[in-house]
């Protein structure tokens, strides 16, 4: 979009019911309606690297579903997102839902495409296993990016059964294949049970730093927010955030709960916080709506997605106005 054009914004609420009319992401455009944009939208219906409750794959259409109250202003971030960029839902991609390496293959694919349009990704998935070829896309547009991981786990492991690439394995695979800033990699919100002390020492030979939900319970979101950002700098980064890092009382529907996770209201305010990182892309996965309860999960991880989506706006604005 060039700068003397004015975004297509939501459907006008006051005109047609928010539980009227197709559910994509706030109610926005598709893509093929405003044929580019600066941020796209897009679902990946995919649960088949799951090692325990699946039901991801709907993860993406429920976000939108429970994004239609989302509002054009966000008083949080004093910005209205949609107004200052070009922000479309650009449906889902496809991926074969029985052959895993050939749906990594296809996701990064079609990342390449939307990628290589100017567009920021916004993804909605599907399990976290889709994360790893989201960054082979976005590191070969960028570079080594750094990371933000929010998980209640470290989904650093090498295999599971033998499978390379399941959603408890991406990040290994990621700092294995070079697209990662080693030197600015976090975990934030993780806890429980491990497999074995081994499994902390390796993360930390990857170069991860590690931000429990405990700490952020007794530091406070600023201060998590503070370490975080001068960890990261100036680097382009990545945001990648698997639902259960919220308590399963804020997350039930997720196919692997922990007791003792953030609250939505941390987890916002320290996306709240990080507003002036350089914010390339970023995915909310993990949400599976058949463990859900009065949409609590959905709702959490589309008012996610909406911080996401204003940082990545304001910034795309405040370089055009350079």
């Amino acid at each position: 979009m060039s700068s003397n054009e004015t975004p297509r914004g939501p459907v006008d609420s006051s005109r047609v019911p928010r539980y009227a009319g197709p559910a994509t992401f706030a109610r926005l455009p598709r893509l093929d309606e405003v044929g580019t944009a600066d941020i796209a939208v897009v679902g990946v219906p995919f649960d088949s690297g799951v090692s325990y409750r699946p039901g991801a794959r709907f993860g993406g259409n429920a976000i939108r579903e429970a994004s239609r109250l989302l509002r054009p202003y966000n008083p949080a971030q004093d910005a209205s997102p949609f107004a200052l960029a070009q922000v479309a839902d650009g449906g889902d991609i496809a991926v074969n839902p029985f052959n895993i390496n050939e749906a990594v293959e296809t996701i990064e694919a079609a990342a390449d495409d939307l990628l290589g349009t100017g567009a920021r990704l916004m993804t909605l998935g599907g399990d976290h296993t889709i994360a790893l070829p989201l960054l082979r896309s976005v590191a070969r547009k960028h570079g080594p990016v750094a990371l933000l991981h929010f998980d209640a786990h470290l989904d650093t492991w090498d295999t599971y059964f033998g499978a390379e690439y399941t959603h408890g394995t991406p990040f290994r695979r990621a700092v294995e294949e070079g697209i990662l800033d080693t030197s600015a990699l976090s975990h934030v919100g993780t806890r429980g049970p491990l497999y074995g002390k081994q499994d902390l020492t390796d993360d930390e030979k990857m170069g991860f730093g590690i931000v429990t939900s405990s700490d952020v319970y007794r530091r406070g979101a600023d201060e998590v927010a503070d370490q975080l950002r001068q960890r990261i700098g100036d680097r382009p980064l990545y945001i990648s955030i698997d639902i259960d890092c919220l308590d399963p009382a804020h997350a039930p529907g997720t196919g692997t709960p922990e007791a003792g996770g953030m609250t939505s209201r941390e987890l916002l305010e320290i996306l709240r916080g990080l507003a002036s990182c350089n914010l390339v892309s970023a995915d909310v996965v993990e949400v599976a709506p058949a463990y859900d309860h009065a949409e609590i999960t959905s709702v959490a991880a589309s008012h996610t997605a909406y911080e996401l989506t204003t940082i990545m706006s304001r910034q795309i604005a405040e370089a055009r106005a350079k």
